[in-house]
């Protein structure tokens, strides 16, 4: 499924070449983004990946946006300048119609957010206020509420949860917490989901996603360079390094190919 179909950054200057985040697309030729289901925005470190998801974040005004403060070249606030010139359309919906606005429970997650998640299970005073606070984040009513708290329902799944924490790595726990933040039908923005689990999990989590993006009707434009990602998603990619936004193949990325020609050249101790 299909919400968000392009998205447009500004493209208005301003006379100081460094003020954030014009200073990021200053050099871009193309500034427009087309959408699939999964969409992957590929660059190295500080190319500006995670910049424009939280842009589009802001935009749309999705959960887990963050907001960049003013800056010392003035009391504009150059930020929410730039998310104000930005644009976007959004996809037809099976009827052919423009959808009017993104599902309610799109959320822009960052890795951060996990790993925030994570200490939050570890420290046992918090673990009940955060599991009432993710269930009224989803609905739930006062008087439901109320009726969970102290419930033995809320005991056994709070008990799984310390237990899940002293059993399984941090890895197997963002995996987890994947699974609770990802809902059906919705929009999501994903920055580095990998971080912290084994190539071997970032192959199920990618399969986890390529099969929410088919079934269960999720779209998801996700920040990588990791080259398991890259390979295992049925993604289109852009690569933010370019000049251009190029759409790319995997296999032709700068991250891969480092890859790629490291294992060729240790290729003769595989064979031992």
């Amino acid at each position: 499924m299909i919400y968000l179909s392009s998205f447009l950054f500004s493209e208005e200057t301003v006379r100081n070449p460094n003020i954030y985040p014009y200073n990021v697309f200053a050099e871009k030729a193309e500034k427009m983004l087309l959408f699939q289901p999964i969409t992957i925005l590929y660059g190295n470190n500080a190319s500006g990946k995670s910049t424009m998801l939280n842009i589009m974040a802001n935009k749309l005004q999705m959960e887990g946006l963050e907001y960049a403060t003013n800056n010392k070249y003035g009391n504009t606030s150059y930020f929410m300048k730039f998310v104000d010139e930005c644009k976007f359309t959004l996809a037809d919906d099976e009827e052919g119609r423009t959808i009017r606005e993104i599902p309610r429970n799109s959320r822009y997650i960052k890795s951060e957010d996990i790993l925030y998640e994570i200490k939050k299970i570890q420290q046992e005073q918090v673990l009940g206020e955060g599991y009432i606070y993710e269930h009224v984040r989803r609905g739930m009513t006062k008087d439901q509420m109320e009726k969970l708290k102290g419930s033995y329902a809320m005991q056994q799944k709070l008990e799984i949860l310390k237990f899940a924490q002293e059993k399984y790595s941090n890895g197997q726990t963002t995996l987890q917490m994947l699974d609770d933040f990802i809902e059906p039908d919705a929009l999501y923005l994903l920055d580095e989901p990998e971080v912290s689990l084994s190539p071997e999990n970032q192959t199920l989590l990618a399969e986890k996603l390529n099969k929410m993006a088919r079934f269960l009707g999720c779209q998801f434009i996700i920040a990588t360079h990791s080259p398991i990602m890259l390979g295992a998603l049925n993604a289109k990619i852009y690569n933010i390094d370019s000049k251009e936004l190029e759409e790319t193949k995997w296999t032709e990325l700068e991250n891969v190919r480092y890859f790629f020609e490291f294992f060729e050249k240790h290729r003769g101790e595989f064979a031992q």
